[in-house]
């Protein structure tokens, strides 16, 4: 009886610590800059400090902090080529990329004649 108890005991001490596993990870921030997209193109001049969007990245998946809705999300890879594009919903706070996606690319939001961009590893 006693070897029951103390098998059960050692399994239990064994298997406590599985139970309290939490894997965690959090999105990598990516830093964007900004740009006008041709400043020859009607009035550039800015009135307001311009905003730059917050965004953060795991794995295939965008996270949207600050909103960039109605903006135009470009995947851009070697040679300037537009590898994916999209327009990002009213609403949206995370984004899944297409998977074959693979490398560096240069990630670009088009907000009006302003352009936020930065890098990312896929």
């Amino acid at each position: 009886m006693k070897k029951k108890k103390f098998l059960l005991l050692v399994m239990t001490m064994v298997m406590l610590p599985l139970s309290s596993i939490q894997v965690s990870a959090t999105p990598s921030d990516v830093d964007l800059q900004v740009g006008y997209i041709d400043p020859n193109n009607g009035d550039d001049s800015q009135r307001s400090p311009i905003l730059i969007p917050q965004i953060g990245i795991e794995d295939y998946t965008l996270f949207f902090y600050t909103p960039c809705d109605g903006c135009e999300l470009r995947i851009v890879g070697t040679n300037n080529i537009v590898e994916y594009s999209t327009i990002i919903a009213l609403g949206t706070t995370s984004l899944v990329l297409p998977s074959y996606l693979s490398g560096t690319y240069e990630i670009q939001i088009i907000q009006g004649n302003l352009c936020f961009w930065g890098y990312l590893d896929l």
